[in-house]
């Protein structure tokens, strides 16, 4: 706020799409939706090797990729992007 400036906080994981950005009515809290994360490009898809693009959120290399929720809040309780 006020320096004009864009920063980058956020990426998501490989095949991705971020979404349902909201904010509490305090704006202290910040919810992001992680959605298809690991979704191969066209023609990658293989479904004998489900997390050969990603294995996001739990890294388990046995499972398979799941759409999540993020809840995001800065270290000291104030309002996200003071």
């Amino acid at each position: 706020p006020g320096t004009n400036e864009f920063r980058r906080f956020l990426t998501g994981p490989r095949g991705c799409e971020i979404t349902g950005i909201a904010f509490t009515p305090d704006n202290r809290t910040l919810f992001i939706n992680i959605q298809h994360p690991g979704e191969p490009s066209e023609g990658l898809s293989d479904p004998q090797h489900p997390t050969a693009v990603s294995s996001w959120p739990d890294g388990d290399k046995a499972g398979r990729p799941r759409s999540s929720t993020v809840v995001i809040v800065k270290a000291d309780g104030g309002i996200i992007g003071t």
